[in-house]
Order: C-alpha cells, then structure tokens, then sequence
C-alpha cells in the first residue's frame, strides 16, 4: 500500500526536491540538508511545521522564518505546486511513494539511529515493511572478479536460507551480487541508491520482486537523478543504519566510496558491527579496516551457522539521549536506550537477565525496558526488588511523560505516538490516558487524537 502523501511531506517536498519531471535541471535555490534543519527547527520553536506555510494566511509566517531563510526564497519555492503536482503524477505512474521524516511511515531506523541526519524525504517503490526487518549489509567494490562476484552471491543465498535480509547500495560489482544471490534463492533484499530509482525500478527484471513484496529500492534523492559522487557516499551510512550487522567483501584502501563508508561506521557512526571477509586473496584495504576495528567474517556456510553470527551480535545502542533543542516537529523522539540505562543504574541488581529471543533481540531499548518490568507471575520477587521495579517503572514514564510533551505539540494517533516511541500502540495508548487522567494531554475526538493541553505549553 503506498502511503498518503501528507500535507508536511508536500511542503517539504517543495523546499527540498528538485521535482525534475519535466525539466531540465533542478532549481538552484532548493534548501540545503543544513538549511532545512535550520528552518524545521526555526518552526518547532515557533510551535509551526512545514504545512502551515502552504496556508492562505502563511504570510506572516514566512516573515517569521526570514531570519533563517529569506522570505522572497521560500515563496518561490513554496510556489512550485504546479511542478509538484507533475511529479507526484510521474511517481504514482510508476507506483513509487514518498515519506518524510514527518510522517509515521518514515523508516524509525533511520530516524533513531541517524536521528536529524536521516533524510527529510525518502522516494522509494516496493514493500516498505522491509525496511524494518534488519539483516545484513553488504557493500564492495564495483570492479571485481569472478571468484569475488561468486562468493558474494553465496553470502546472499546463505542469508535467504537463514531468513535475513539483504541490505546493499544496488551499484555493479558486490552490492548487486549479494542482492541477486538472495533473491535467487527466495530471500528478501532492501536497496538503497544513490540514483535512477524510477529507471531500476521500472526494469522488467525487478517488477515482480517489487510487487510480490521480496525486494524494496529506496533514495533519499530524485527518482530520476543521475549518479553522483557525492550522492553515493552520503547513502552509505543509509545502508548501515538499516542492518544489523554489515560485511566487506572488497575495499580499496584509503580511497573509494567503500572504505570511506566503512571507516565512517568504525570511527563515528559505530552503529552496527562492522566484518570484513577473511577467506580468499588478501586485501590491503580489508587487513586496515580490521585494524581500525573490523571483525573477521566468520564466513558461515549454512543457515544455522549464519544466525549464530547474528545471536552473538551486541545490538548497537543509540547512545544521544533526546533533548528539547533535538526535538523537532518533523524528528518524532524515542526514550532512547541510554535513558532507560540511566534509570535502571540506581537500582541494580533486580532480576537476572532475561535472555532475549531471536525474535526479539532487536526490540527498540524503550520496547524492551517496558516489557521486562512487569513481574513474572511464576517468579517469586522480595520486596527490595518490587521496589526497584517500581521505582525504574516511575522513571521510565517520567522520561516519556517529559518526551510525550515535546512530541504532542501538534496532535497525534495513538499509533502514530507508538511508531515514535518505539513501543506497541497498547503501551502508548495506556501512556497517553495516562496523561490524559494527569490533566497534561487532551483526548481529541473525530479522528481520535492527543495534543498538549494549551495551558501546559509555556510551562
């Protein structure tokens, strides 16, 4: 199902996209990633979101943001409906959709991991529910041999037949090996381009795969941009941010999109473990990135062999608890897990710990702190450690009472305040009527909604 494009997504679509159907090159005065977190900042503080600019009595608010962005720019760009509208008419054509960071569709990977650095807006065509599933990346070189493209494609099938998805960047050479190897084998893949989304996604090839729901393409870019370096580089950390772990099979060293992605994982980013292949001809490239930090790929043969690597795997936490100067309208918080760590230091040790199952070892911490706190109805407790529940429950719905605060400025669904959170729309639902019984929230009815009440805004 493609989601709704939403008022937000379209006045964002018209700061930031080229909207280049029908033209031949995009607007020089478009907004700068940098430019457009300046000025969604700008309408958070004000209490504002992008939407409101294209209201018939916008203009007042146009001279507000004119501190971040001149005033006569943002008309001028707000004034592309008719370009707008063209697009979205090419993109339906072709069965692609679009999400913003505004909407509850919008990947939460991206949104936690890479927080404001994750894309404003997202083309993408293909089952979207994938994006959420995790797996392995795979990246490489273009240029490789035969034996190299084999071995990759065996990575591929390996992961199909253990149920994890592909992750990779669709470029020739490695990504397109690993990505065909599993869907070969009946495995699914997410793809993440850095251009020519509606050329590859219109090939005969990949129509199938789209519709029946194995494979997804997504860009942060135009559906008809043509490749650029600079694109290229910037989508990688996309590909980390929507896996669990992510292997090397080739890398130049020094130079080259591949090692550049890497090291960025290994020294800054950290959000995934990082492997390097460790079989086959040596690697200059692959033996540095091992001491910087890489791991060697166990190079597992069959299913049983591959989930292993991934139960030993130390889900990555986002470390950056939320702030109120972080929380903008369009970037929806989640108590992030150091948060939850925090609460629960004071009141170590409570229970032992829960062994995570394999299909709940990548629970947002939020999901996970919140499930392991009710007490076990077959495990008696003593009353030191019903009182540290109590007291790491208390201030795990103080974080969230502080987090539902800044994120119900404008209202929301109950689903929606889940997908934010990271939590089960009964949990925020309970959240919110708690909220709603402190006198904090208002319940809004037709549709069913939550929003701070007005007095307690200024508070």
């Amino acid at each position: 199902m493609m989601p709704t494009l939403s008022p937000n997504t379209q006045a964002i679509l018209l700061l930031t996209a080229p909207l280049i159907a029908g033209r031949a090159t995009p607007s020089p005065e478009l907004l700068s990633p940098g430019e457009y977190k300046r000025i969604a900042r700008h309408l958070w503080e004000m209490q504002r979101q992008p939407a409101d600019l294209l209201l018939p009595d916008a203009l007042d608010l146009l001279r507000a943001c004119a501190p971040v962005i001149e005033e006569s720019r943002l008309q001028r760009l707000l004034g592309r409906g008719f370009l707008l509208s063209q697009a979205i008419e090419r993109w339906q054509a072709r069965a692609i959709w679009v999400v913003s960071r505004a909407d509850a569709e919008y990947p939460r990977r991206l949104k936690a991991r890479l927080r404001d650095n994750a894309p404003a807006v997202l083309y993408g065509c293909g089952e979207m529910g994938l994006l959420e599933a995790g797996g392995l990346a795979v990246v490489g070189s273009r240029h490789v041999d035969e034996s190299l493209t084999e071995y990759t494609m065996d990575v591929g099938r390996v992961a199909a037949r253990a149920g994890r998805n592909i992750v990779s960047g669709g470029a020739k050479g490695i990504d397109q090996a690993a990505m065909r190897g599993a869907l070969e084998a009946g495995g699914k893949v997410s793809g993440v381009l850095a251009d020519s989304l509606e050329k590859i996604a219109m090939n005969r090839e990949h129509r199938n795969l789209l519709m029946e729901g194995q494979l997804v393409l997504i860009s942060p870019y135009d559906p008809s941009a043509g490749f650029n370096v600079g694109h290229a580089m910037q989508r990688n950390k996309l590909i980390y941010a929507l896996a669990d772990a992510a292997l090397v099979v080739s890398s130049d060293f020094n130079k080259g999109g591949t090692w550049a992605g890497a090291l960025e994982q290994l020294d800054k980013l950290r959000l995934v473990p990082v492997y390097v292949r460790s079989t086959g001809e040596a690697s200059e490239g692959l033996e540095a990135l091992r001491k910087k930090g890489a791991l060697a790929w166990p190079e597992p043969q069959d299913a049983e062999a591959f989930q292993a690597v991934f139960e030993a795997v130390t889900p990555v936490i986002e470390t950056a608890a939320p702030t109120s100067a972080g929380l903008f309208w369009d970037d929806k918080p989640s108590v992030s897990a150091s948060a939850t760590t925090a609460m629960a230091a004071d009141v170590q040790p409570l229970r032992p710990v829960l062994a995570v199952s394999k299909d709940r070892q990548n629970l947002p911490a939020a999901s996970q702190a919140h499930e392991a706190m009710p007490a076990s109805k077959t495990q008696p407790q003593n009353d030191k450690v019903i009182r540290a529940e109590s007291n790491l429950g208390y201030a795990l719905f103080s974080a969230v009472r502080e987090v539902m605060q800044q994120l119900l400025i404008t209202p929301m669904k109950e689903a929606e305040v889940g997908n934010a959170l990271e939590v089960s729309t009964p949990q925020a639902k309970a959240w919110l009527q708690r909220l709603v019984d402190e006198g904090v929230l208002e319940k809004q009815k037709k549709p069913v909604a939550y929003k701070v009440k007005e007095s307690r805004l200024f508070e």
